[in-house]
């Protein structure tokens, strides 16, 4: 698809870039890229790029193929194709690829229609911001050749063979180049670019593998990342016993039992201190096996595995898919039973306590309220004593005027009748 040539012996086994020359007179830069599900098939290559000294002239020699280098992994495939929107008619394949080196970024082969194309690629998006929004910047490097070191299964032939055409698993149409772009996803699947730029999520509509790999798990307490177990319940993430234990501290607050060893994915069980699955996924294919699984003939002398007849383990291990499921339903039924018991016994509690503020507050109130109350009852008790002491005092004083009003009149009614006696001598 991308080159002619094989990889051999002659290829450097180092993972750093090296300058190497080609068989022309330039010379060229050696970078190891690699694509592919790591857990079920991986992709090893060599692309020979022309170095990026002079970014104004065009190098001589150069091919209809460019590699775009450090594309950042929040970009999906629908944002790249965005992005280079105005040249996607141009573009025959796209190929999504990881360069050693350089985590949280991936690089995209891309092979033009015509050297023209390809120029004016480049020099409209060489150095050129992927958004306003961010610092990273387009870089594009010119690519003279491709090689694989290892076989490819989703790769097709550039050429026309009289091989059927492979379909696209979006529209069901024929991945021919001559009708469209195919852009092949960092897990060798190959989609028109039409349909791929539908497609949202950073992750591929087939396999569901997804691109930008998620960040490394941390203990939520001390920031390890050494012995994780997350809790199968709720998602929390701890230490094992043997770091700072506050996987098994979890266990003890919250009951959940259940925890999965992010190392080697195996569920541990605490209540009873052991492991509880039986089966593992395999990292060559990704199939599930039986772990720690035993030759039948071990007692014979065997010592392994290999002499077992791999459609039969296959056999074997179908019939007790079933009889595991239902291991696990009852283990969660189990599970969930219990914590309905435990999450109950919480809101009976939260009940209690809520209740007993409730109460506290309620005689709080009461108090209070007896308290201004009897406040007012001594301040009406003050008045009416003082109320009271005034009465008398205006009693007491009545009685000394009305005394006094009486001794008036005594002495007015001796002074006129003195008058009159007076009148009486006078008249005679």
């Amino acid at each position: 698809m991308w080159s002619s040539t094989s990889s051999t012996a002659a290829i450097p086994s180092d993972e750093e870039p090296s300058e190497s020359s080609s068989s022309s007179s330039f010379s060229s830069s050696l970078f190891n890229f690699s694509s592919g599900n790591p857990r079920i098939e991986e992709t090893r290559g060599l692309m020979h790029l022309f170095p990026d000294d002079t970014p104004s002239t065009l190098p001589v020699g150069r091919k209809p193929l460019v590699c775009v280098v450090g594309v950042p992994n929040h970009m999906t495939y629908a944002d790249f194709c965005q992005f280079c929107g105005s040249f996607i008619q141009h573009m025959l394949e796209m190929r999504i690829v990881r360069m050693d080196g350089m985590e949280d970024q991936y690089s995209v082969l891309v092979r033009f229609d015509d050297q023209d194309s390809t120029d004016s690629f480049y020099k409209h998006y060489n150095g050129r911001r992927f958004s306003s929004l961010e610092v990273e910047v387009c870089r594009v490097l010119f690519t003279l050749d491709v090689q694989y070191t290892g076989s490819i299964e989703h790769a097709q032939p550039s050429n026309a063979t009289s091989t059927e055409l492979p379909t696209c698993p979006v529209c069901l149409e024929r991945l021919d180049q001559d009708t469209g772009g195919i852009l092949t996803t960092i897990c060798n699947h190959s989609f028109h670019c039409s349909c791929i730029s539908k497609w949202a999520d950073s992750s591929c509509p087939v396999c569901r593998y997804c691109q930008q790999q998620a960040e490394k798990s941390i203990c939520f307490v001390c920031q390890t990342t050494e012995n994780l177990w997350i809790c199968v319940i709720c998602g929390y993430v701890g230490c094992g016993r043997y770091k700072g234990g506050h996987a098994i501290i979890h266990w003890k607050e919250t009951q959940h039992c259940y925890s999965l060893e992010v190392e080697t994915k195996r569920v541990w069980d605490y209540v009873g201190d052991n492991y509880v699955h039986r089966l593992i996924q395999s990292k060559t294919d990704g199939k599930l096996i039986e772990l720690n699984t035993q030759c039948a003939h071990a007692d014979n002398g065997c010592g392994s595995c290999s002499c077992e007849d791999n459609a039969m383990n296959e056999a074997i291990l179908n019939s007790k898919v079933e009889a595991i499921v239902n291991e696990y339903n009852e283990l969660l039924a189990t599970q969930l039973e219990n914590q309905k018991l435990y999450f109950e016994s919480l809101l009976q509690e939260v009940k209690e306590e809520s209740e007993r503020k409730i109460s506290k507050a309620v005689q709080k109130a009461i108090s209070l309220k007896q308290q201004k109350i009897q406040s007012k009852i001594d301040r009406c008790k003050k008045e009416k004593k003082f109320l009271d002491d005034l009465n008398e005092n205006l009693v007491k004083n009545e009685d000394i005027w009305k005394t006094k009003i009486l001794a008036i009149e005594e002495r007015y009614a001796f002074i006129l009748s003195l008058f009159l006696i007076d009148d009486v001598f006078l008249s005679q």
